[in-house]
């Protein structure tokens, strides 16, 4: 296991050739390994690109903690984690955490088994959910006074909230705000109400990154965080998300729903420095749009 070590950018390039150099003592597959088990950080942010841009100044974390394959979590890959909080990549399907139907297979499940196997007395706590069929960047505190001092300033702590969304239809506006007020029904449905102030104000911000004839790639951006909240306003539109008959989807290419959280940014509970965590693009997103790798959408900060 490699020991924590920081390291400064001299000159511009990119990632990969710069570890090869610093860590020269290391073999170039055990040095592609620390990059492809996320162990590499830049600037305080993952990253397992191996083309990754640097400039100079930059610093560079090499992490002693090896990120847990999915095949030992149903799925779950662990980004980050030191003694405050836990940050995963949720595979779409699984529930944030149990209801009234299902409590087993949840990401908090895993989660709290995969905590109890290194101390039985460890316990996890939730901070923001996702949808069970959103996949994509979850937080988790690791002690009940971290949970609240993040949910309590959470519009303070959060820099940045980015989804990637697969909508129906080819949307025309190349970015665009909608803001509206969302109720819940009997059903636990959100709608928009039609009189302003009426509900809780919702503000998402979108840009198109690909359009083809039958559907739009879009980056997310949430202002406000409601329930179901890129859902019922991308219906509101005209674009609902692919595969999301519950708000107005006729359409499924991907098998599943087009919603992926892509970007979490936060400042750190303990130390307040700006941790920032990017996924990879869902494999199924790229092939509605005919792209071979994910190198070819680029996402504008």
């Amino acid at each position: 296991m490699v020991a924590n070590r920081t390291l400064t950018v001299s000159e511009n390039g990119t990632l990969l050739p710069f570890l090869l150099t610093a860590l020269s003592t290391m073999g170039r597959n055990k040095v592609k390994s620390l990059l492809t088990h996320g162990q590499v950080m830049v600037n305080d942010q993952v990253v397992t690109r191996h083309d990754h841009p640097l400039v100079q100044g930059q610093t560079v974390s090499i992490l002693a903690m090896r990120k847990v394959s999915s095949d030992d979590l149903d799925g779950v890959q662990i980004l980050f984690e030191d003694d405050d909080v836990l940050v995963i990549d949720k595979p779409a399907g699984l529930l944030s955490m149990g209801t009234d139907t299902e409590k087993e297979h949840t990401a908090y499940r895993i989660l709290s088994d995969y905590m109890r196997m290194k101390n039985p007395k460890s316990r996890i706590f939730i901070v923001h959910r996702l949808d069970r069929d959103t996949s994509g960047v979850m937080m988790f505190a690791k002690r009940e006074s971290v949970q609240q001092k993040l949910q309590n300033a959470w519009k303070d702590v959060v820099v940045e909230r980015a989804y990637l969304a697969v909508v129906e239809g080819r949307v025309q506006q190349d970015t665009g705000t909608i803001i509206s007020w969302l109720k819940e029904s009997k059903t636990l449905i959100m709608y928009i109400s039609r009189k302003e102030g009426d509900g809780q104000k919702a503000i998402t911000h979108y840009e198109v990154l690909h359009r083809t004839g039958e559907y739009s790639l879009l980056k997310v951006q949430l202002e406000t965080g409601r329930k179901n909240q890129i859902r019922v306003q991308m219906q509101s539109i005209g674009h609902p998300v692919v595969g999301d008959d519950r708000y107005g989807a006729i359409k499924d290419p991907l098998g599943r729903l087009g919603l992926h959280a892509s970007v979490l940014s936060f400042h750190h509970p303990t130390t307040d420095k700006v941790m920032r965590f990017e996924t990879d693009f869902p494999s199924a997103f790229l092939r509605v749009f005919s792209y071979d790798q994910k190198a070819s959408v680029t996402i504008k900060s």
